[in-house]
């Protein structure tokens, strides 16, 4: 049983602190580079049919502003069922976000967004949105792949409960469709996230890479005193390096 000491706030592991902020600091290089490499560039439009066909309902901007909480907490939770298991998961996240600033600098994209007329909250809510985000970057939709990776991260994971294991698939299928009715993605956009977070999460599961990232964050954390060094830790990470 882990101690008291070798938390925050009594559930965030504090092994996991500067594995997740590196992980919010690539998805932010990724997004915000990509957007001033860009910047120039001719955009691609890819709305479909169906994109037109798809009503606005601005009351799903509170799915597409929550879930930003629904990342944080989730994050966290998978990062609390081991170490192993948060740097598979990781492996994946990181190479996702990889794949992402790929596909935004060489197919960068936009979609032209409808006006808002309307005055009620979550109306002006969505202005507001669109007023402080670019209508860029959108495939794939990172919104739908984090909170994709947010469900599978905990999927089949015993120490989660299964109420909340379905709760977050719920949840991230409502932040995909916000995605759609506040007119932020196309389509195409939502199946990109999800295929992506799903293709990466099973290569970090399935292949060693995590290994490298775990000998890295492990040397940090040490040398800034967040993990302290135990044999028995040490004995567990060979023999699952043994496993592959």
């Amino acid at each position: 049983m882990k101690e008291k000491k070798d938390y925050v706030l009594g559930w965030i592991p504090k092994y996991s602190i500067i594995p997740l902020l590196s992980a919010l600091a690539l998805n932010m290089l990724v997004y915000s580079g990509s957007m001033v490499l860009c910047k120039n560039l001719y955009h691609h439009d890819f709305t479909t049919a169906f994109d037109r066909m798809v009503p606005v309902i601005p009351e799903f901007t509170s799915i597409y502003l929550i879930c930003y909480v629904f990342w944080v907490v989730n994050y966290i939770m998978i990062a609390g069922i081991g170490k192993e298991h948060m740097y598979r998961f990781l492996t994946g996240d990181f190479l996702s976000r990889i794949v992402c600033g790929i596909f935004f600098v060489l197919l960068p994209t936009t979609l032209v967004r409808p006006e808002i007329t309307g005055t009620g909250f979550w109306d002006q809510a969505l202005r507001l949105v669109y007023s402080i985000d670019q209508s860029a970057n959108l495939f794939p939709s990172i919104h739908c792949l984090v909170s994709w990776f947010c469900y599978i991260g905990i999927r089949h994971q015993k120490k989660i409960p299964v109420w909340y294991q379905r709760f977050s698939c719920v949840f991230a299928i409502l932040v995909c469709v916000s995605t759609q009715v506040t007119k932020q993605h196309y389509i195409i956009d939502v199946f990109g996230g999800i295929i992506l977070s799903e293709l990466c999460y099973l290569i970090g599961k399935k292949t060693n890479l995590y290994q490298g990232l775990w000998k890295v964050f492990e040397k940090i954390n040490h040398l800034t005193g967040l993990e302290k060094k135990s044999r028995q830790e040490k004995q567990m990470r060979k023999l699952s390096e043994i496993k592959g």
